[in-house]
């Protein structure tokens, strides 16, 4: 029996409200209401008060195939856009907490978005260092370093840097400097949820 009827049946919660769970993973009404947001040159599916509880089940309790359910709207929203793709790559995670975890949360949903979009999933980028955890307000970036991540291969053309929150930004504009070093041409952004609607305004 797959593991979402199980859960339903054993009464467990909704990871997106709380209520109870009518169907595998997530409940009807919060698949409904599964809908991605465009901001400027960014696609994101809700802030993080909203869609938090599903990013968490994704991140810290190996509810892998939510990753399917939240890449169908966010490759929707995506392909709204109109960007001519080259190919779609995820913000990494350090190698010794992959190991742990055993996957990347941001990998797993760019990946399927890739392939709803038919575009080619690599991983171009590799996280050289850890970083503190970035606070909510304000442009964080000139407080990491500027080598935190790194290109593993080269790239041209236009690509999708997906990542899983975006808080202050700090991270994932770090990350799209490496893709830019990589040899992009221009890098757009996707997350699953957005801590602080103010971090959006760099990515055009």
């Amino acid at each position: 029996m797959p593991w979402g009827w199980l859960e339903a049946l054993l009464g467990h919660a909704c990871p997106g409200c709380g209520g109870r769970l009518d169907a595998p993973l997530l409940c009807q009404g919060c698949r409904q209401g599964l809908r991605a947001f465009a901001g400027p040159g960014v696609v994101y599916l809700g802030l993080y008060s909203r869609v938090g509880g599903v990013v968490r089940a994704l991140k810290y309790r190996r509810r892998f195939a939510l990753a399917a359910l939240l890449a169908k709207p966010l490759a929707e929203g995506i392909r709204a856009q109109g960007w001519e793709l080259e190919g779609i790559t995820a913000v990494p995670t350090l190698f010794p907490r992959l190991l742990l975890r055993g996957y990347n949360p941001p990998e797993l949903v760019a990946r399927e978005v890739a392939r709803r979009l038919g575009v080619p999933y690599r991983r171009v980028l590799r996280r050289t260092r850890y970083a503190p955890s970035q606070p909510t307000r304000g442009r964080a970036r000139g407080r990491l370093p500027q080598d935190l991540f790194a290109p593993s291969l080269s790239v041209k053309g236009n690509w999708l840097l997906l990542d899983d929150v975006l808080t202050s930004g700090a991270t994932f504009l770090r990350a799209k400097e490496a893709l830019l070093r990589a040899g992009a041409s221009q890098v757009y952004g996707a997350f699953l949820a957005v801590r602080d609607p103010g971090a959006l305004g760099p990515y055009r």
